[in-house]
């Protein structure tokens, strides 16, 4: 069985076992990090040197660390079209709106935002600070905004590894507590991951574990 070290409400460990779920796999998941622990011990470290999560065994694989070459590995392995595309052009497309995403996209709001507003007591937020990363993730928004305005899902009309990328970011942006700009095509497009059931198994759950308050 596939196994998958993280905790939940980890971003990272969420599009990895979202990716799990879409593609059916079977596979048992194991909470480690923030409270739970576990990336410290020298076990883990043995499958992991840098203490992050998620990590995943499958069979005799190495173990595998960072979320996009392990859904990139689900993918090439267990899926088949159009989630991975076998034609190469067709998955290079894929797989540049997949990285463009992690980079402008996710990187972009889980430090600047997500960990500035849910992470950071109200009485310590630097909201000057927290309004610049907004303009700044907007740029980017923006792009995936108007590439949404002619296709369904970010990649033409089939849903693709870079729909992972893009979605798992997607619910606790529409989620926490900021200014949000509209767009309509991005929001008309979260509302159709919502239908999703791996998507709301997987994505949509509690991160108050993660709140500071005080």
């Amino acid at each position: 069985m596939i196994k998958v070290w993280g905790r939940k409400s980890s971003s990272n460990v969420q599009a990895v076992r979202w990716c799990l779920r879409e593609l059916d796999l079977e596979h048992r998941q194991i909470d480690a990090g923030f409270r739970y622990g576990v990336v410290d011990t020298e076990e883990y470290l043995s499958m992991n040197p840098n203490g992050t999560i998620p990590t995943l065994i499958d069979g005799n694989l190495p173990p595998l660390w960072e979320s996009m070459a392990i859904n990139r590995y689900l993918a090439g392995r267990y899926s088949v079209d159009p989630f991975w595309p076998a034609d190469i052009e067709k998955r290079a497309v894929v797989d540049q709106w997949a990285e463009w995403v992690k980079i402008n996209v996710a990187l972009n709001f889980t430090g600047p935002l997500f960990w500035a507003v849910v992470r950071t007591a109200p009485s310590k937020r630097n909201y000057p600070a927290i309004s610049t990363a907004l303009k700044g993730l907007d740029k980017y928004l923006a792009i995936a905004d108007k590439q949404l305005a002619g296709n369904e899902y970010l990649v033409g009309d089939d849903f693709t590894l870079a729909d992972i990328v893009l979605g798992h970011v997607l619910y606790r942006y529409f989620d926490i507590d900021i200014e949000r700009t509209e767009y309509q095509h991005l929001k008309r497009y979260y509302d159709l991951l919502v239908q999703r059931p791996a998507y709301r198994a997987t994505v949509m759950i509690s991160y108050e574990e993660l709140r500071v308050t005080d």
